[in-house]
């Protein structure tokens, strides 16, 4: 009752500021962005993460692929897995024995895709991933996902490209949301925002509970590996606000606090917890019409622990803390190119059960530049910088990048690019004492290298009348790849197994996509998208292909899209989307039996399977939505719940309701 007394506390005392321009647009952008083809496509809509700049969607030098909060809304994502499985071809989530998970994208798994929050990294990992129940998609403005090597601007685990979730900032005077949405196996999602936004303050506070139930899922006899047979429900609270305050037209403050929990029972008397705590504060200085400073401090701590309900007692056994400063500058001029200069400062604390001291930590340094040059109408060049240095190696890493932008004829561009990728060695994998399950140890080791990557990309893409065409093409080259070896016995000792990490060789992926999309003035619209991957597995000193340490990416998958939109009247409006995505099957070769590796290996084969989504959106009024969905319509059942499969059993009825408060009125 008090968190609502205080929400409506808020909104009589701030109700009365008026409206005032969004965050990020662009210098001299001049005119008002043209209605067209353009917008059909969000090709005017404004991006940051591939050059760290505002640019044009249609205009970015470094192909980018937007999700806007449209696309969210359709899909009805609750967190980023829910999306991107949906949204990109490519894109696959595993899972381990404990049911963490897993991301690979195009080749790249979590340790080489940095995602970020309103361009902030995250701190804490499981199975080598963000926890990606963290990112809720109820107050996302969009995502901006930028593939390949972006270490020259990212740094360490930027090598396979950057995911940037970017939040909602209110744009109306007043806001206020209520939504929930009920399905099966207990599922509840419940959520509310609340924004304000004045002539000189702004600020939105979200707060978002999801609960699910374990259930059990049927498995045929004999599978040839390991399967899931009961899936691991959890609970979360996930609550966020931002603030942010313009002192005058040149200088803008913005803060930002963050709290997650979330609670999974795998053991009835011994629930895991996890938990982060986020906050920070960024100061964007208009020094003149050509030039901007941003700087700024993010703090990140992620928690694990385990709450033991006979005495009571929550035990943390991981602790990760992120303290970072940064510094970025800009200059404009008047011909359109723009000078880049930035630098940050971080402070990694690492604690953890399963390290041989527990607690480790190291400062990290790094500094950039980066000159966009405008050649003419149509040629762009981009080129970037950066150097990295890490106290706990006392090592060091230059990475450059280069990009170009060509447009030889209206709504044709063609970009081409290169850049080095590097992920420095985790703490965990140089200072890692574990014994997994009992099947053998896993040893850390100080003496590894950075992973260093080669990037090669190339895309096309083309508008014309109501269709949009795009292409793409990548090759990566991995070397010192970071990852686990070959299980071994220490000499004299043939009862323990280990598992060292290691730098590996002749690991190399290549691939590429294609989509193509429709809008139709009658509410229709299609987007059908493939991805083509490829890997090359690494091998060890001895020239033994080394198994992959994660299930290796399926060649080909296929996303598909269609919605239709129709306002009847000014008090109904309904959406039917339809969304599916096929992915097919993959071979891998594994132990026969973990806790004998004597017994050799065979080549396991995953299927091939389809998942579709329908879902109806109907408007009523202007405050209402009222959702009705189908998820795996086919009622897909996979006769194996092995880690790559759906963790699904049957056909899920989703039911939902969305309210605009301050529509009412």
């Amino acid at each position: 009752m008090r968190f609502w007394l205080y929400i409506l506390f808020l909104g009589v005392t701030l109700v009365g500021y008026a409206k005032q321009d969004q965050e990020g647009t662009l210098p001299d952008a001049g005119e008002e962005p043209v209605e067209g083809l353009d917008s059909m496509y969000y090709l005017n809509d404004v991006v940051v993460t591939g050059t760290r700049t505002p640019k044009l969607l249609k205009d970015a030098p470094i192909q980018t692929r937007l999700i806007t909060s449209a696309d969210i809304e359709k899909v009805d994502a609750t967190n980023a897995e829910d999306l991107l499985q949906q949204e990109m071809p490519g894109v696959e989530f595993s899972y381990a024995m404990n049911q963490l998970k897993h991301m690979n994208l195009c080749g790249f798994g979590g340790q080489g895709i940095l995602f970020l929050v309103d361009g902030e990294r995250l701190a804490g990992e499981t199975m080598d991933d963000v926890d990606f129940t963290r990112l809720n998609m109820a107050n996302v403005e969009r995502i901006e996902i930028v593939k390949g090597a972006a270490s020259a601007l990212y740094g360490s685990n930027a090598g396979g490209g950057v995911i940037n979730i970017i939040t909602k900032e209110g744009t109306e005077p007043w806001t206020l949301n209520l939504n929930g949405r009920l399905a099966r196996h207990n599922e509840r999602r419940f959520g509310g925002s609340y924004g304000v936004n004045g002539t000189q303050l702004k600020n939105m506070l979200n707060v978002n509970h999801t609960s699910i139930d374990n259930y059990n899922v049927h498995n045929a006899p004999n599978p040839a590996t390991q399967v899931v047979a009961t899936v691991y429900g959890d609970r979360t609270w996930n609550i966020k606000d931002r603030l942010s305050y313009t002192l005058n037209d040149h200088l803008k403050l913005i803060g930002r606090l963050g709290y997650f929990y979330r609670e999974q029972t795998r053991t009835a008397d011994a629930p895991e917890r996890f938990r982060d705590f986020s906050a920070g504060l960024r100061g964007l200085w208009d020094i003149t019409q050509k030039d901007n400073l941003e700087l700024s401090y993010s703090f990140d701590q992620y928690d694990k622990s385990d709450y033991h309900k006979i005495t009571h007692m929550d035990v943390r056994d991981y602790r990760n803390v992120q303290n970072i400063f940064k510094g970025l500058y800009n200059h404009y001029w008047q011909t359109g190119n723009i000078l880049t200069l930035g630098a940050d400062f971080m402070h990694d604390y690492l604690m953890n059960k399963n390290l041989g001291s527990r607690t480790e930590s190291q400062n990290t340094f790094d500094a950039f530049a980066q000159y966009d040059w405008l050649i003419n109408t149509q040629w762009e060049v981009v080129g970037a910088v950066r150097y990295d240095y890490f106290s706990d190696s006392k090592d060091s890493q230059f990475t450059p990048k280069l990009s170009a932008r060509y447009q030889p004829i209206s709504n044709l561009n063609l970009r081409f690019g290169y850049g080095m990728g590097f992920r420095a060695p985790a703490l965990k994998e140089k200072y890692y004492n574990f014994d997994a399950a009992g099947i053998w140890i896993i040893r850390g080791n100080p003496d590894l290298k950075s992973e260093l990557s080669h990037n090669f990309n190339a895309s096309a893409d083309y508008t014309t009348g109501h269709y949009n065409f795009t292409l793409s093409a990548y090759y990566n080259d991995v070397q010192n790849k970071l990852a686990t070896g070959v299980p071994h016995y220490l000499p004299g000792d043939d009862k323990q197994l280990y598992l060292d990490y290691t730098n590996l060789a002749g690991y190399s992926v290549y691939g590429g996509d294609a989509t193509v999309q429709a809008r139709w003035d009658n509410g229709l619209s299609v987007r059908f998208s493939y991805a083509y991957t490829n890997e090359r597995l690494p091998k060890d000193k001895e020239g033994n292909t080394i198994n992959n340490q994660y299930i290796p990416a399926r060649k080909h998958s296929l996303t598909a899209r269609i919605d239709w939109d129709k306002q009847f009247s000014s008090n109904y409006g309904l959406r039917l989307s339809l969304n599916g995505r096929y992915l097919s099957d993959v071979k891998n070769v594994e132990f026969i039996d973990y806790y004998d590796i004597s017994k050799g290996t065979s080549t396991i084969h995953y299927p091939a399977y389809t998942y579709w989504k329908f879902s109806a959106v109907q408007r009523i009024g202007k405050a209402f939505k009222v959702t009705t969905a189908l998820d795996n319509l086919l009622n897909y059942k996979p006769k194996y719940h092995y880690f790559n499969s759906p963790l699904t059993d049957g056909i899920n009825l989703m039911v939902g309701l969305s309210v605009d408060i301050d529509k009412l009125f």
